[in-house]
């Protein structure tokens, strides 16, 4: 691992830095990797999709989107996580069940696929 890459996402204040930040940080430095060596294996990219950064910067996203009106495979959607749950604490819950279900084996709901939205089963 090059030495700029700090194990496990490594421990940055987010305060000064901001989510936004940290997360085009991250994206860069995997570019960067990713077109120097093509062949380059990307192993434990867990870290990244469990920081806390990069759950808040993939809520404003979806926030920010025709998205943020459209329930998710949970049934929320962005107003009624805000209204009845609070982003922080969704996305600490979120964050939770990402990291206990890392230990077994991927039990992954189903989604709607635009070409079969509204089709019966």
């Amino acid at each position: 691992m090059p030495q700029d890459a700090p194990p496990n996402g490594g421990a940055c204040d987010q305060g000064s830095v901001g989510s936004w930040s940290r997360v085009a940080g991250i994206q860069a430095k995997l570019h960067r990797w990713a077109a120097a060596d093509p062949g380059r294996r990307f192993d434990d990219l867990f870290n990244f999709v469990h920081d806390p950064a990069t759950l808040i910067v993939a809520f404003d996203r979806v926030a920010g989107n025709r998205g943020a009106n459209t329930p998710g495979a949970d049934g929320l959607t962005v107003a009624l996580v805000e209204e009845r749950i609070g982003v922080p604490g969704f996305l600490d819950d979120l964050r939770a069940q990402l990291k206990a279900a890392r230990s077994g084996p991927c039990r992954c709901g189903n989604a709607r696929s635009p070409s079969r939205a509204g089709q019966g089963s």
